[in-house]
């Protein structure tokens, strides 16, 4: 199981990163990524625990890849280029956007925002838009199948127009708790709840591993 989007107590998540780390490695987790919610306010603060906590997992040779990584969560969507530049120099190698999900007020023109500035996953993007998901496929965005309750509710949605648009999708859990984290079994469940062929779901699982593989080699 490999798991882009994820949360600890640097933001709302429970569990402290080496905690939160190990219980996702007992659940079966190879890679994982730490994306804790990030605004103008933090970013500078997430950015540095993060890379130092990964760096310190790599020199331990630890037994799961860590990916250092940051998700911009309720900010104005004119900022999101600038705070997704700034991550990335900073050395947030996966940058999510919290995505215009049905069960939470994110503001309007979120998801076109993050896709134009051609982020690594948008979350729970809710009722993405053709020519949305179209730009995602033009840019290289990810959009995000959830495991989430509340914000999975439009993953139907979600896959049939990223897969009418040849846009590529992901799926994680957006942890916040260790009963959140699934194996990939039950990801799989997921998949096939959206309407996923089993040649289209091991297409989310390696667009997964294609991601983890290119971060680590510097891309």
């Amino acid at each position: 199981m490999i798991d882009l989007h994820t949360h600890t107590l640097w933001s709302d998540g429970e569990l402290i990163p080496a905690e939160h780390i190990r219980r996702a490695f007992m659940k079966g987790y190879e890679a994982i990524a730490i994306t804790d919610h990030a605004d103008a306010s933090n970013i500078d603060m997430l950015c540095r625990q993060i890379v130092q906590f990964s760096d310190a997992m790599a020199r331990a040779e630890s037994d799961i890849t860590v990916l250092p990584g940051v998700e911009l969560t309720h900010v104005m969507p004119e900022e999101i280029a600038e705070l997704t530049q700034y991550a990335r120099a900073h050395g947030a190698k996966i940058v999510v956007v919290h995505g215009e999900t049905i069960v939470e007020p994110v503001r309007p023109g979120t998801n076109c925002a993050a896709i134009e500035a051609k982020v690594d996953i948008l979350a729970h993007p809710g009722l993405i838009l053709p020519e949305e998901a179209e730009l995602a496929a033009k840019n290289g965005v990810y959009l995000e199948i959830t495991s989430k309750s509340g914000h999975s509710l439009s993953n139907g949605h979600v896959a049939k127009t990223a897969l009418a648009a040849g846009a590529s999708l992901v799926i994680d859990t957006d942890s916040h708790r260790p009963g959140d984290f699934i194996d990939e079994a039950f990801a799989e469940k997921v998949l096939i709840g959206c309407g996923l062929t089993p040649m289209e779901i091991d297409r989310v699982f390696e667009n997964s591993r294609q991601i983890v593989k290119r971060k680590l080699s510097g891309g």
